[in-house]
């Protein structure tokens, strides 16, 4: 068999990212209220899946959905309790990190608020 008549792979592997792209892929996992909103619940302790579905009156593969992402990113860690799954952040940095943002705001939430770009590049 020559090489044109074998069929090209369904994927391709990604180029390995700069460092840059990666900080900034980061952040966008921070980038969805929703998520950020599951991070500051998950701050006052471990919630269970549905307790979390109550809280934020989110359909629950909505909810298990941003939950996918944080754990996968790193931002949560789970753990299965008989039928019952709990989260909890990760690492504690990632508290400090939405405290740090909540006190840049105080400066300059109105400019931030306002910013069309960052509503663009969504």
């Amino acid at each position: 068999m020559t090489p044109s008549e074998i069929a090209p792979a369904p994927f391709r592997l990604p180029e390995q990212p700069q460092e840059t792209e990666v900080v900034a892929k980061y952040f966008r996992g921070l980038g969805d209220p929703t998520r950020v909103r599951i991070l500051e619940l998950l701050a006052a302790g471990e919630l269970s899946v549905g307790e979390l579905v109550e809280a934020l009156g989110e359909s629950q593969p909505k909810v298990s959905n941003h939950l996918a992402c944080l754990r996968w990113c790193g931002f949560v860690e789970s753990r299965r309790e008989h039928r019952t799954i709990y989260y909890r952040v990760a690492d504690g940095r990632v508290e400090r990190i939405l405290k740090l943002a909540r006190e840049l705001l105080e400066q300059n939430e109105e400019h931030v608020a306002a910013c069309r770009r960052i509503d663009e590049e969504a």
